[in-house]
């Protein structure tokens, strides 16, 4: 066996070891592919549904405390409720990020134009046969190829490429003796290429290449308006929340005090019923009253407690959680004021101020670009490609560079391509679809128009509504009032019962709750009223900036 052929034996051997190698690796990691899973959930976790276990109370009768204290009382004024649901609010913590993803998607885009260095190395060994088999030719090679690609924004590309090649040709010489002997032969080809290639129909220019990054900007700022918008949401929220809260914890404080009205009536009557100037009925319809009382106590208690959670949630303060038996009060009072509302006023500033509004100007104006866009994509391809390119040869490489930077051997070639597509039925539906888009999103903004005007004269109407819903609160609440004072009057002389006394308390306590929802309904709607026109309630503007996540350290993980 000659050596050529054992070292082809070799090569051969070592090729087919290395191919069981792989494929027994590749085995492996297929047998052990579940581990890539970040999360492996057990299927009866996935299919199996726990009962719901409760353990029974052992002082199963108790009653509530009326009278008991609240422990961790926090005072927040309706300003500190806002900052901190600004500050905390994890729905806005969610929302905030969004205008981070959506700009560096953008910085992303616009790095389709940045400059790219390229590299090849390439080794050959080469034996190609001549017509005489045992004088077969020998040849190995070795490249450098590097490089750059510049795009340009006109939709150019420019390329400047320089390759170093040096060819060793080993070939049998024959002497007049008859001896064979191999001689090498040296030599280096350095080559330097400058090609250029510019579309000139579809595909040229500055507003068709920058399209996606154009649409791209348009969605960051579309996500911006929706953050915003989110914002004014949260927010109008939050001060909803605040002024129901208000209006659960004096509801607390108006039921509780009609219990202790009704137990101060069950005192007298128990007075009269002993010195005989009542009969037995009236104890038991005064203890009826009290026991009434004291499930409207628990009912305003509980309503009490879910909106206490409701704000806590959005406010997400550290010590105030939705867990936590800190105790919220609100101490901003309602300060009810009449206004002088301009109707076509509130209209127009909210046709300017809706983010809505803005979306849709946005979506339009995306949509006008991606018409322009697939207007270009309709357009033959047509390209004009030129290329210049500068050659050395020589024994050694700097004999080689000499002949090359002298540019002793030049070439220049120049290439016009045209492709013109027969129907271009795919492009044009891309554009007809665009157009269709566009006429759709315009009549999307008429209806949304329609729909934000009704938006604001509803909330205005409201306003005004409970305005007078104050004003007849405030008088009902007067005159129960007065009712249920002649009622005590009355039965203290006999006149009577403790059922008419209770039913006039019930009247009495009705319109003092009547008159705080009232109140409080006033607050909301003009914070309703706010969030027509795309604004806030307040004395300062808002100002908000997206979050920038720290992911430092999950990129090390």
């Amino acid at each position: 066996m000659t050596e050529i052929q054992m070292t082809k034996t070799r090569l051969l051997l070592i090729f087919v070891s290395a191919a069981v190698f792989f494929a027994a690796v590749g085995c492996e990691e297929f047998a052990k592919e579940e581990e890539f899973y970040d999360l492996k959930v057990a299927p009866e976790k996935l299919r199996e549904i726990e009962v719901l276990k409760l353990r029974e109370k052992t002082d199963a009768n108790g009653l509530v405390d009326v009278n008991k204290t609240s422990a961790g009382k926090v005072e927040l004024s309706i300003e500190q409720c806002r900052a901190m649901t600004l500050a905390n609010n994890l729905d806005l913590k969610v929302q905030l990020i969004e205008p981070t993803i959506a700009a560096k998607q953008v910085s992303a885009e616009e790095a389709k134009f940045e400059s790219v260095f390229f590299s090849n190395l390439t080794y050959r060994d080469i034996e190609q046969p001549t017509v005489l088999i045992e004088q077969a030719d020998k040849y190995k090679t070795g490249t450098i190829d590097l490089g750059v690609d510049i795009p340009l924004k006109t939709g150019a590309t420019v390329r400047f490429d320089v390759a170093d090649e040096r060819i060793k040709r080993i070939f049998k010489v024959t002497d007049a003796n008859g001896v064979t002997t191999n001689e090498d032969i040296v030599s280096y080809t350095p080559s330097a290429t400058l090609s250029i290639s510019q579309p000139l129909l579809r595909g040229a220019g500055k507003r068709v290449n920058t399209y996606s990054i154009r649409i791209l900007e348009y969605r960051r700022q579309i996500t911006e308006a929706l953050t915003k918008l989110e914002v004014i949401r949260v927010l109008a929220n939050a001060d909803r929340g605040y002024w129901r809260l208000y209006a659960a914890r004096k509801e607390l404080e108006v039921r509780q005090q009609e219990y202790e009205s009704a137990q101060a009536q069950l005192e007298q009557t128990r007075r009269m019923v002993k010195s005989g100037e009542k009969a037995q009925v009236e104890e038991i319809r005064s203890e009826a009253g009290v026991a009434e009382r004291l499930d409207g106590i628990i009912r305003a208690e509980n309503e009490l407690r879910n909106r206490e959670r409701e704000l806590k949630q959005m406010l997400n303060e550290a010590g105030l959680g939705v867990d936590t038996p800190a105790v919220v009060v609100p101490k901003t009072e309602p300060d009810p004021v009449r206004y002088d509302i301009d109707k076509s006023r509130l209209v127009s500033t909210a046709m300017e101020s809706r983010m809505e509004m803005l979306e849709l100007e946005l979506g339009l104006a995306q949509d006008s670009s991606t018409i322009k866009y697939y207007e270009n994509q309709t357009l033959p391809l047509a390209a004009l490609d030129y290329s210049y390119n500068t050659n050395g040869i020589g024994a050694t490489r700097n004999d080689a560079y000499d002949i090359m930077y002298d540019r002793n051997f030049e070439s220049h070639i120049v290439g016009l391509q045209l492709i013109v597509p027969l129907g271009n039925e795919a492009a044009k539906s891309r554009l007809f679809e665009s157009q269709y888009r566009k006429r759709q999103r315009l009549a999307g903004k008429e209806n949304r128009q329609i729909l934000i005007e009704m938006e604001v004269l509803a909330a205005i109407d409201q306003l005004e509504a409970n305005w007078q819903s104050i004003l007849a609160g405030r008088q009902n609440a007067i005159l129960a009032g007065r009712l249920y004072e002649a009622e005590k009057r009355q039965f203290a002389l006999g006149l009577r019962t403790a059922t008419d006394v209770l039913d006039a308390q019930a009247k009495f306590t009705n319109a003092q709750s009547a008159e705080i929802r009232a109140l409080t309904e006033y607050q909301i709607a003009q914070v309703d009223l706010a969030y027509a026109t795309g604004m806030i309630l307040g004395a300062a503007k808002v100002s908000w900036g997206p979050i920038v996540p720290d992911v430092s350290k999950a990129v090390m993980e």
